[in-house]
């Protein structure tokens, strides 16, 4: 007699799917932090379509997609698909995954029962015109990403997916490993192979942004297998022999640099010209990692606003700068001039189509590509994983969960091929950079050996046009206590202190926004911690004043808070810089 629902850990027969299955759901009512938003429930098991299988999950990769489908930000992709018209009001995440196939539509000829497979996450309705007239997928109107817009992804018993996002498991990886890679796989693949005006040529050279991280790591490996030349990026010394290991012909410790975020004004020549000196340095330093002074023909690009315009002013003559995401902030700033005179490209790119995802996994299966996973966690531990994520204390490398597999170290059936990479991350190793990254900026030559740049600076200092004292406020304390502070002080911001640490500011703009969509009662009841801008922009006391004053053009700010051997000890406002002008 079949069992209504199989404990995790305890496979059904092969074949037999069971009417209810485990699951981590997420429900609108509990949108938060990780730790509350996902919940474990009992629940049917999906139908399938003629064109679909049926997947017993054996383990699941975590990305960021389903922290922000916790979050229920920025959308609500439960609310979303009801008003598609799907009935369920529950949300079961997971866009990475392998397992074994336990059922399939009528119109299915490509997998059968029994086959262990990886998912890719791409879906799309095979009826959409855009796709039976032969174009890519990507661009359809259908397109979604399994598991985040759509519903009954990997963290459940079974998923439901298109045949064709099927692809063969490599048999020398266990079951963890092989949940690990391919969304971040693919994605690479696609930014790297798919735009065949800029395809990777042996020799090559290609600048990685986060060489040890999950994408990263992957690229590595797959401009490697291409004969192009990896050079990658990295945040600390320590990572720098586990991305050599990967297949990196050098690395670049950005922390030795600190030009990084949005472009200075092109009108503020100090802020420019200090730029230049940095984003020159960084471009020899790219030079000192392959050897020889060529310039990136590809640059694979993620972080988004506080590098591009160093990746824009680096690229090659007629290279592209490929980017997938932007983990530092969506508002990038170019020098239009070096795009135009240089004939630079600046491409965008989103996950990855069969033929690609199908060519990375076959290097999978070749052996040429290490899953880079960094850590693996239990079926409980699942709340745990996408919290580590969204607090930025995660491993680099790839993550993922046992769901159907009893243990760990499960479902190998070879031995690994000789030549896949052996890469070990630190121990102990977490992402320990805040986002967003140090803001910044870049642009001229790379090569600045032929000209000297002058800075006019009249000397002065932070010290003599600061305005001393603050006035602050707690995280803890109410925001109609903040706000009445302010007006009493005829101020436009807080500084929000915790000990001697100035952790944040409290502006008007803040207040404003916290009020939109909420009762006057409401608004004020809120604390400061809630609506408060984290991180607190700082300059030194003995600091150059033009070097503060680049610093607000390019953070698009108003103030400083000046500081003292670490301690705030006053204000330095756009108010203070236009009196010295009058003075």
């Amino acid at each position: 007699m079949a069992k209504e629902v199989y404990e995790i850990g305890e496979a059904p027969p092969l074949g037999e799917v069971p009417p209810k299955m485990h699951a981590w759901l997420i429900r609108s009512e509990r949108f938060g932090q990780p730790m509350q938003a996902f919940q474990k429930e009992v629940v049917d098991v999906p139908d399938i379509k003629d064109d679909e299988v049926l997947v017993y999950v054996m383990a699941a990769g975590i990305n960021y997609n389903n922290v922000w489908a916790g979050l229920g930000i920025p959308i609500n992709v439960i609310k979303i698909r009801n008003k598609a018209g799907e009935p369920e009001d529950f949300h079961i995440g997971g866009s990475d995954a392998s397992g074994i196939v336990y059922k399939v539509g009528k119109d299915v000829t490509t997998h059968k029962v029994g086959d262990e497979v990886v998912i890719h996450c791409g879906m799309w309705d095979r009826d959409d015109p855009w796709v039976t007239a032969g174009n890519d997928p990507m661009y359809a109107p259908s397109f979604r990403i399994w598991g985040y817009e759509t519903n009954y992804g990997s963290f459940a018993q079974f998923t439901k997916v298109q045949a064709h996002q099927c692809m063969p498991k490599p048999k020398h990886m266990n079951w963890e490993e092989a949940a690990a890679y391919v969304l971040v796989g693919a994605t690479a693949y696609r930014m790297l192979h798919g735009w065949p005006e800029h395809a990777m040529k042996p020799n090559d050279p290609v600048l990685i942004w986060g060489g040890a991280g999950g994408l990263g790591s992957m690229a590595i490996q797959i401009v490697r297998a291409a004969g192009a030349v990896p050079v990658a990026i990295v945040a600390g010394e320590d990572k720098i022999d586990y991305c050599m290991n990967l297949g990196a012909k050098g690395c670049i410790d950005r922390r030795k640099f600190d030009h990084w975020g949005m472009l200075p004004h092109w009108k503020d020549t100090v802020g420019y010209n200090n730029w230049l000196k940095g984003v020159r340095s960084f471009g020899a330093a790219i030079w000192e990692a392959l050897g020889e002074k060529r310039s990136p023909k590809v640059i694979f690009e993620h972080p988004g606003e506080s590098t591009i315009p160093t990746s824009m002013f680096v690229c090659d003559t007629g290279g592209m700068v490929v980017i997938c995401a932007g983990t530092t902030g969506y508002n990038a700033t170019v020098d239009l001039r070096y795009l135009w005179m240089r004939q630079k490209r600046v491409q965008g790119s989103h996950f990855a189509n069969d033929d690609q995802s199908y060519a990375m996994n076959e290097l999978a299966l070749n052996g040429q590509l290490n899953p880079c996973m960094s850590r693996a966690f239990t079926y409980d531990d699942l709340p745990l994983s996408h919290q580590l994520m969204h607090d930025n204390k995660h491993p680099h490398g790839n993550m993922s969960v046992l769901i159907g597999a009893p243990d760990f170290g499960l479902g190998k059936t070879a031995s690994a091929p000789s030549g896949v990479p052996k890469a070990k991350l630190p121990k102990g190793d977490t992402h320990d950079t805040p986002h967003p990254y140090p803001l910044s900026a870049p642009l001229p030559e790379v090569d600045g050996e032929m000209e000297e740049i002058e800075i006019v600076d009249d000397g002065a200092k932070v010290r003599e046009r600061m305005h001393p004292g603050i006035i602050s406020c707690s995280r803890d304390d109410s925001l109609g206590k903040a706000a009445k502070t302010m007006i009493d002080n005829d101020i436009h911001a807080l500084v929000v202190v915790e000990g001697e640490k100035a952790v944040g500011v409290l502006s008007q703009t803040d207040i404003v926004l916290a009020r939109q969509g909420r009762t006057v009662e409401d608004a004020r009841g809120l604390t400061v911690g809630e609506v408060m801008t984290q991180g607190c922009a700082t300059v030194d006391v003995d600091a150059p004043l033009s070097g503060a004053v680049s610093d607000m053009m390019k953070r698009r700010i108003h103030r400083l808070v000046v500081c003292e051997n670490g301690k705030p000890i006053g204000v330095l406002s756009m108010t203070d810089l236009v009196r010295r002008l009058m003075e």
